[in-house]
């Protein structure tokens, strides 16, 4: 179950940039999936990587460790978009993989022990993000190129880099106590909250404008239901 999860979740990124690169993706249609799965990976983040280290452990730990998974994505993200650039193909996979980092290493840690609707709203979540994400910035580096292959095989190796990210959670952390393991969760969601407010929602409304918030809440209803199920 964990590598089909994973692969599942990795593929979508793969299958939208091909849609990018040679199919048609307005931009109202990709404002609107970036602001529904932005919404139901806000409450993922909150219920099942914040929410139940909140309830068994330190609430200070619990804070600090959000607190920190925020303001070093801040910092990583500011450091390569704005300092060591993300025009070069290098700075770009740099700058793709960190937006994808958390939410995949959150669901390799979500897979050791969560039930399984509860892995499938994180999961559902982070493939809603993962398609139209790459379309968008796909057919953005395919106006500004002419080598679509070349766009294509960047993208494969975000895939390869983020599945092994939720490999990597999975595996190396199965032994971690559970206390531990809550607070490596919180660190995670820190990092996918502040992801949302930098790169996904800013977006959507970029593209969609005001649907964007209806959009947010359909996710987010969705999300929550699913985590219902799994109660």
């Amino acid at each position: 179950m964990t590598f089909i999860v994973i692969l599942t979740v990795s593929a979508a990124l793969i299958l939208g940039a091909v849609w990018g690169i040679y199919g048609s993706l307005s931009k109202k249609l990709e404002g609107f999936l970036v602001a529904l799965a932005g919404g139901a990976l806000l409450v993922s983040a909150i219920l099942e990587l914040i929410h139940p280290s909140l309830k068994n452990d330190s609430v200070g730990i619990t804070l600090l460790c959000v607190f920190l998974g925020a303001t070093i994505f801040t910092s990583l993200d500011y450091l390569i978009k704005e300092k060591w650039g993300s025009n070069s193909g290098a700075g770009l996979l740099a700058a793709i993989t960190l937006d994808g980092v958390p939410e995949n290493l959150a669901l390799g840690v979500a897979l050791i022990s969560a039930s399984p609707l509860s892995v499938a709203a994180l999961s559902g979540s982070i493939l809603l993000s993962n398609l139209p994400e790459a379309a968008g910035g796909a057919k953005e580096m395919a106006e500004n190129t002419s080598s679509k292959r070349k766009i294509l095989i960047l993208w494969i190796a975000t895939a390869i880099i983020l599945s092994m990210a939720a490999l990597i959670g999975h595996f190396l952390l199965d032994d971690v106590p559970k206390s531990y393991l809550n607070y490596i969760k919180c660190f995670a969601g820190g990092a996918v909250v502040a992801s949302l407010a930098i790169e996904v929602f800013p977006k959507a409304f970029k593209e969609n404008k005001y649907w964007s918030g209806v959009a947010t809440a359909i996710g987010l209803i969705l999300a929550l239901y699913l985590n219902t199920l799994g109660e």
